[in-house]
C-alpha cells in the first residue's frame, strides 16, 4: 500500500464533490489517498475537500472515533480559516497520510444519491461574501467550535455536527456564499443550544483538553 507516485495526480475537476470523488474513484482500492495528493490543484476550494475529508469519520457509528481522529483536524482547518490563510498549511505527517480508496469509493456510494441532489441547490452564489476575509473568519471560528463540539463524547451528536460541517465543505468547494450565510445561522444556534442545554459541556470539554496535555 503507497501513496501515488505524483502526489498532484491528474488535475481533478475544480468544482462537484461528486465529480471529485468519481475521479478518485479510479484506481487500485488498496491505495493510499494522502490528503497531499487529494488537495492538490485544487486552490482555496482544497479547504472544502480537506474538511470533507476530516469529518468522514463522523459518519462512521463508532463511539469516540469522530472525536480522535475528526475533531482536532476540524479545529485545525477553522483555525487555518481565522488566520486567513489562501490554502490549507498541512504538517508532514498529516499530508502523507489520508483514507484509503476503498473508504472513499465506499462512503461515496453511500452518499451520492442525496450529495447529487444536493448539488443542484449548491452553487456559486454571493462569490465575494464567500471569499471575504471577514466571511472565512466567521466560517472558521463555527467551524473549529463544531470541530470541538465533535471531538467531545456527546451521545447522539456525531451525524449533526458531522452533517453540518459537510455542508460547509460543499460551500467552500463551491464557493456557495448563500449557503454560508445558512449554516451561519444554524451554527450558531445549534452551539448556543448545546451550550445552553447541556451544563456537562464545560467538564467534557475540560477532561478533552485534559487528555491531551497528558498525551
Amino acid at each position: 500500500m503507497g501513496t501515488p507516485t505524483d502526489p498532484a495526480g491528474p488535475t481533478p475537476p475544480r468544482s462537484g464533490l461528486v465529480r471529485l470523488l468519481d475521479t478518485f474513484a479510479q484506481g487500485d482500492p488498496d491505495e493510499l489517498l494522502s490528503l497531499e495528493y487529494l488537495l492538490g490543484g485544487l486552490g482555496r476550494s482544497a479547504f472544502g475537500m480537506f474538511l470533507f475529508v476530516s469529518i468522514l469519520p463522523g459518519f462512521i457509528p463508532v463511539p469516540g472515533a469522530a472525536g480522535v481522529v475528526a475533531g482536532p483536524l476540524v479545529v485545525l482547518i477553522g483555525l487555518q480559516l481565522v488566520a486567513g490563510l489562501s490554502r490549507p498549511w498541512l504538517p508532514r505527517f498529516v499530508a502523507r497520510r489520508g483514507p484509503m480508496r476503498r473508504t472513499l469509493n465506499r462512503f461515496r456510494e453511500r452518499i451520492a444519491p442525496w450529495l447529487g441532489r444536493l448539488e443542484h441547490l449548491v452553487r456559486p452564489r454571493l462569490q465575494g461574501l464567500a471569499g471575504s476575509r471577514a466571511a472565512n473568519a466567521l466560517t472558521g471560528t463555527l467551524v473549529a467550535v463544531l470541530g470541538l463540539l465533535l471531538a467531545l463524547p456527546i451521545p447522539m451528536t456525531n451525524y449533526i455536527f458531522a452533517g453540518l460541517l459537510l455542508l460547509f465543505a460543499l460551500a467552500l468547494l463551491e464557493r456557495d456564499g448563500a449557503l454560508l450565510v445558512a449554516l451561519w445561522i444554524v451554527s450558531a444556534a445549534t452551539i448556543t443550544v448545546m451550550a445552553l442545554g447541556s451544563g456537562e459541556l464545560a467538564q467534557l470539554l475540560a477532561d478533552w483538553i485534559g487528555g491531551l496535555r497528558q498525551d
